[in-house]
């Protein structure tokens, strides 16, 4: 017997003497709740029997936790108006913490006719879909960890990638949540020096239809279907421990969690894609429709979708998954994916939207490290520097401007110091200090390091899409050859100006990004859109370490040396010419002239005790910088001297120095 549950608590409820349901479907003309055995049969039917300002809820006594159950939402199906009820389709429960079963592509996912796609599909969906799993409540973790803003060092990782080819991990470990807790794999990320350990999606995803099609996967996470639940791809027999394991070994290690979240689309693609959650539960309340046209999804993300942050049950469905990811999962900080989406009011983007308001003012959320990938595909979605005060962005800008200096592409002296600087053009006037600006050289979307020095097109055939997918203009430069060389000259330039772009970001004011693998020279052959090659091609290919682990040393180095120089990781912007200089290689100040016409420069740091500077030369011949009176000492160069003589040093071509006084 099923009997009223509780509405003010969404999800599934384990509570004393059985399991408490609500599902908010304002539109329904009624839900049934479907029960489940371990083997995905389907055991009982329950209609929901209370509604209360649209959430539909019950209490079932007897149930225990690690029920699986699903969701039958009945109403009208009439898709010119955006209604797409459908009860021949199981969805899920948007709280659900767990999963359970693999989703599998079959037109029974479909809530459409295939003949016809204005009528409702008849077949049951139940055999193909996963079932949500009523999760017994977790005690808060307890374990976070808080790196101050100026010290922060971020490290992009693609959890499968990172270890389906790790030496030291056994074939459990692999591909999954306990291959990130494995003692080597810690102690080398403590070693390399960065602080926080930026993981991409792990919320339960699926693969895209048209992958299945051509026998690939989703490597990198982006297609969500439920908020809450860890990857089943990822955790091993300890279910959702296994993640919370893993957030304590991490934060063990003095490191921070910082998970990508992707709440801008979800998995369910346009209106041809499968029938999973939202849409069959209130599409139009989840998802943005085109005004006067309900049938129509607008499609910011350029993913099929978009969420409807308007609504404020998708918000508080948003909070919710924040705050559980953070109070029992662990996580101590989120990049938000195609943040400006998130963002997006009818007559466009609005830095005060609601959700931002209501994440900066949650005593929860408050306190975590809040990153915005600052644009969508829509009419205005490029916000870079318009996102709130307490928020910071990834800066493309920083990552194109200092591969066309590097690249010597000439006039950039002005727009490199802007991203050296922190990019105060973009981000002083709302307040922020250089924390906000993520410097990054290279990310999971685009060339490798290695490959942005060994490619000047993209290699993405094996993606399936005759080579038309991933960035045309990446900014890059092959030395003369396209693809790996045995020539040594070649190999020598190669590898001096992945250590100038390294240098570059590790040392610019700011918050720096290194895409984990990187610091080795790992390489997809130049595939700079990886998201469907969870293979050899996706994954890091470690041997890199034992090929020069001199390079590794020096990116160390780097790293080191930001943490050990506090003038090279500023709170705030620093414009007085006492504390900073910009310094042609005569030594005088820049000029207007300068700024356009000279390839080479320096920047000068100082405070009361304390100098260091910093000397570029992207041209193809050596320079001689004169140097300000003080005792210099030349504590890194990416070329093989450094040497000081009375005042003077010689740069060499494509290098850079680092000078401390």
């Amino acid at each position: 017997m099923i009997q009223a549950g509780q509405p003010e608590r969404l999800g599934a409820h384990c509570v004393d003497g059985g399991i408490s349901f609500a599902l908010f479907a304002s539109q329904a003309s009624a839900v049934d709740l479907c029960l489940f055995d371990p083997f995905g049969e389907q055991t009982r039917r329950l209609p929901l029997p209370e509604c209360d300002q649209g959430v539909w809820h019950g209490f079932v006594p007897g149930l225990k936790p690690g029920q699986a159950y699903g969701f039958r939402v009945h109403g009208s199906y009439h898709p010119d108006a955006g209604l797409l009820h459908n009860p021949n389709k199981l969805l899920l429960d948007p709280y659900a913490r767990s999963l359970q079963g693999e989703f599998r592509w079959d037109p029974a996912v479909f809530g459409y006719s295939m003949s016809d796609h204005h009528k409702p599909s008849e077949l049951d969906s139940a055999p193909f879909v996963p079932r949500s799993v009523a999760a017994e409540d977790l005690p808060e973790l307890g374990s976070h960890q808080s790196v101050p803003w100026a010290d922060t060092v971020f490290y992009e990782v693609n959890l499968r990638g990172y270890t389906m080819a790790h030496p030291a991990l056994s074939e459990d470990e692999r591909g999954r949540f306990a291959g990130m807790r494995n003692a080597q794999v810690l102690e080398y990320l403590k070693s390399l020096g960065i602080t926080s350990v930026e993981l991409m999606p792990v919320q339960e995803f699926v693969d895209e239809q048209f992958l299945h099609r051509r026998g690939l996967r989703n490597f990198w996470g982006y297609n969500t279907i439920s908020f809450f639940a860890p990857a089943g791809r990822m955790m091993g027999p300890g279910g959702l421990q296994d993640f919370r394991d893993m957030t304590r070994a991490i934060h063990d290690a003095g490191l921070e969690v910082i998970l990508d979240v992707a709440y801008n689309h979800t998995g369910e693609s346009d209106l041809l894609g499968p029938t999973l959650a939202f849409r069959g539960i209130d599409n139009t309340a989840y998802y943005r429709t085109v005004p006067g046209q309900p049938g129509q999804y607008i499609n910011d993300t350029g993913c099929g979708n978009t969420v409807n942050t308007d609504h404020p049950r998708v918000r508080e469905l948003i909070l919710a998954s924040l705050r559980y990811w953070v109070e029992v999962m662990g996580v101590d900080g989120f990049r938000f994916d195609l943040a400006a989406s998130l963002g997006r009011r009818p007559d466009g983007f609005d830095t005060a939207h609601p959700l931002f308001a209501e994440i900066d003012a949650d005593p929860v959320l408050s306190r975590v490290k809040r990153i915005a990938e600052p644009w969508d595909i829509g009419p205005g979605g490029y916000q870079l520097g318009g996102f709130p005060k307490a928020w910071s962005e990834w800066n493309d800008q920083f990552r194109d401007t200092t591969r066309r200096f590097w690249r010597g592409d000439g006039g950039l002296a002005g727009e490199l110091a802007q991203r050296l600087h922190g990019s105060a053009d973009r981000f002083e006037h709302g307040g922020r200090g250089p924390r906000a600006s993520i410097n990054l050289i290279s990310a999971h979307d685009g060339f490798t390091l290695m490959d942005l020095v060994t490619y000047e097109q993209r290699h993405n055939q094996a993606n399936g899409e005759d080579n038309r997918d991933g960035h045309a203009h990446n900014f890059s430069q092959n030395f003369g050859l396209e693809g790996p060389s045995d020539n040594p000259e070649i190999v020598g330039l190669r590898r001096r100006q992945r250590l100038n772009l390294l240098a570059t970001l590790l040392l610019a004011q700011g918050t720096p990004l290194l895409l984990a693998g990187d610091e080795f020279g790992n390489s997809q052959g130049g595939n700079n859109n990886a998201y469907a090659q969870d293979n050899e091609t996706g994954w890091l290919d470690w041997s890199g370490l034992e090929q020069d682990p001199e390079f590794t040393d020096r990116v160390r180095q780097l790293l080191g040396l930001r943490r050990q120089q506090p003038l090279l990781r500023q709170a705030e912007y620093q414009h007085d010419p006492k504390h900073i200089r910009w310094l042609h290689p005569n030594g005088r100040p820049m000029t207007d002239d300068d700024w356009s016409g000279q390839q080479a420069l320096g920047l000068l740091l100082r405070d009361e005790s304390e100098g260091v500077a910093l000397l570029f030369n992207p041209g193809e011949h050596e320079v001689t910088f004169s140097l300000p009176d003080a005792h210099w000492c030349c504590v890194f160069s990416s070329a093989a001297a450094c040497d000081i003589t009375r005042g003077r040093l010689k740069l060499a071509a494509l290098s850079l120095a680092v000078l401390t006084a």
